[in-house]
């Protein structure tokens, strides 16, 4: 049995630019999801902790943030717990690589090429750990955008390496999705994968955890343990994967488990509860979470009465949610009772708004985003004509 902890794109660095004075906790929480990682390798008690490229944000990095990174792969040497880990695109193993710069196994207390902690390049695409018969592939380039297939060249490094009882691949890449992810810096195909004679290969590059297989080769993206954006509501985990082989019976279990402190909810709120924008306010503040980002959408019906300025809201909101996104999907109330005469401005007005909603709807068979902009511009229109003071 082999025993793995698999993550990547820890982005560690990142400067969140559009997070404001949020940046730096964000980049503590990314930190603290990394620490989380190795906390969890040393209780699991794994063999080999991956680490599938993009530890580092980009390869300009303080010495304190290569230490702090040194000093917690430096707990796993401690354990005698192995460590694997490859550049990605973010801290690319070009001439100005973070890891070309800093020795980061041997801050780590093991330097060497029998050392406990192992990084891949080019010049040294696998490693054979001994220990457990093990073989981990991480062919990498030293440039961002690959010249091609990073597993054009596997058969070689196999043919290169020792037999082993196991075959890792460990890559940052991104897999080929015809008609939907065709092109991006490092590309790889399923029929690759199934041809790869890998017994498990670790992807990074994807911030989003999701497994799958090609042929008999399981394959998965652990995503970033602590999510880099705000929409990635797959991010914060890593992956504990265990490769057993009994009675000549492979098999290959991943699961997920929690690191990132960053959690994502949505909530549907029906407009007609709504009294008035304070009063959405306070339903939401009751709600209130630092590490939570929450989706808020307004459904049902509207009243033309209520008036909502989704900027102000968030304003007001700003340090209740780690981030609070608001949708609106409601419509206006219908006319109720008798339509003002079709000749004057305010039936002339309702009907033909009215008419082109119906028509759009009918078009796209239900609410579009052009129909709700016209409900909207119906609701104030009947507002403004009713001799209420409107405020846009």
């Amino acid at each position: 049995m082999l025993r793995l902890l698999h993550t990547a794109d820890v982005h560690l660095g990142a400067r969140h630019a559009d997070m404001g004075d949020a940046a730096v906790i964000q980049r503590e929480r990314q930190f603290a999801a990394f620490k989380a990682s190795i906390d969890l390798a040393l209780a699991e008690r794994v063999d080999i902790v991956l680490i599938a490229g993009d530890l580092f944000d980009s390869n300009v990095q303080p010495r304190r943030s290569v230490d702090r990174v040194a000093a917690e792969l430096a707990r796993l040497v401690a354990a005698r717990i192995r460590a694997v880990l490859i550049p990605g695109t973010h801290d690319v193993y070009d001439r100005a690589s973070v890891y070309r710069a800093y020795d980061l196994p041997s801050m780590a207390g093991s330097g060497g090429p029998t050392g406990l902690v192992t990084l891949l390049t080019p010049e040294r695409p696998w490693v054979y750990i001994e220990a457990l018969d093990t073989v981990i592939h991480g062919p990498v380039f030293a440039t961002k955008r690959a010249p091609y297939s990073p597993l054009r060249d596997l058969p070689a490094s196999i043919a290169a390496s020792p037999g082993a009882t196991w075959r890792i691949g460990l890559l940052h890449a991104t897999v080929a999705i015809p008609g939907k992810v065709e092109q991006d810096e490092v590309i790889v195909t399923t029929s690759e994968i199934a041809g790869s004679g890998l017994d498990y290969l670790a992807l990074g590059h994807w911030h989003s955890a999701q497994s799958a297989r090609a042929g008999t080769v399981a394959f998965a993206y652990a995503g970033a343990p602590e999510p880099v954006a705000v929409d990635q509501d797959r991010a914060g985990k890593v992956l504990l994967v265990t490769l057993d082989d009994r009675d000549g019976r492979r098999s290959v279990d991943i699961a997920e488990r929690v690191v990132g402190r960053t959690r994502f909810a949505k909530v549907d709120i029906d407009a007609a509860t709504i009294a008035s924008q304070p009063d959405l306010v306070a339903k939401l503040a009751a709600r209130a979470d630092a590490d939570l980002v929450l989706d808020v959408r307004l459904t049902g019906i509207r009243s033309d009465d209520l008036d909502l300025e989704f900027s102000e809201i968030e304003a007001a909101l700003k340090t209740s949610f780690l981030r609070l996104r608001l949708g609106d999907a409601s419509i206006t109330a219908p006319v109720v009772g008798a339509l003002p005469p079709a000749e004057t401005v305010a039936g002339a007005f309702i009907r033909d708004l009215g008419d082109r909603i119906s028509a759009l709807e009918a078009a796209q068979q239900g609410e579009t985003a052009a129909a709700a902009e016209l409900r909207d511009a119906l609701r104030l229109g009947r507002l403004l004509l009713a001799g209420h003071e409107v405020t846009l």
